[in-house]
């Protein structure tokens, strides 16, 4: 009697200090995003500094490749593959429609349900933009414009946004041409905010198909 209850105390002990282990991850003591101004907002994570993940119960993807994708399908879309914004962008990184012709997607709907797809194409435009930016990217990278090193990752990021021809003008103009999107997001932010990842395993291609 007194061995079957010793188990079932050390059972019970056992439990909980297993259970003590998966406290859910409360996002509302962090604040993800901070504005230093009203027109452009950057924000706190996914991020690249291992110091900022040490009492989060989330992975650090670091400078990685993924880390890169994640973090700009996060400010695009908060990552769903399904959402269509005001101006008809769609998919986890909002791809327009003009856009997914250049890659040779022509049917939207489909593409909007397919999230493979939409992670090809991903890859497809970056290959398409570093061909197009190739010499910006031998020419700047390393350099400071308007306050931002220019990196290869910020300045892809920056013509997922913007297009390669806003990138273009903002590096020739010193950043004097602020280049924004529709909703005053600009091509220097982007090129901020996600500078220094690891993007060299993209392949430059001038009319990369994603299918």
């Amino acid at each position: 009697m007194i061995k079957k209850w010793v188990f079932y105390s050390s059972l019970a002990l056992l439990i909980g200090y297993l259970s003590s282990g998966f406290k859910p991850f409360e996002l509302k003591n962090h604040n993800w995003f901070q504005s230093n101004n009203q027109r452009e907002i950057s924000y706190l994570f996914p991020s690249k500094e291992p110091k900022d993940y040490a009492n989060l119960n989330v992975p650090f993807t670091g400078k990685f490749f993924i880390g890169f994708k994640e973090a700009i399908a996060f400010k695009e879309s908060q990552g769903k593959y399904h959402k269509v914004n005001s101006l008809g962008y769609m998919g986890k990184y909002q791809f327009g429609l003009e856009t997914l012709q250049t890659i040779g997607i022509q049917d939207s709907a489909a593409f909007l349900k397919n999230p493979k797809l939409q992670e090809k194409a991903f890859v497809a435009l970056l290959s398409k933009n570093k061909w197009d930016l190739k010499d910006e990217i031998e020419k700047y990278s390393g350099s400071i414009i308007s306050g931002v090193k220019v990196t290869e990752s910020g300045i892809l990021a920056a013509a997922h946004l913007g297009g390669a021809g806003s990138v273009k003008r903002f590096l020739k103009s010193n950043g004097i041409k602020k280049c924004k999107d529709n909703y005053g997001t600009s091509v220097r932010s982007y090129m901020k905010d996600f500078g220094g990842y690891e993007t060299s395993g993209i392949i430059a291609e001038n009319n990369p198909i994603a299918k």
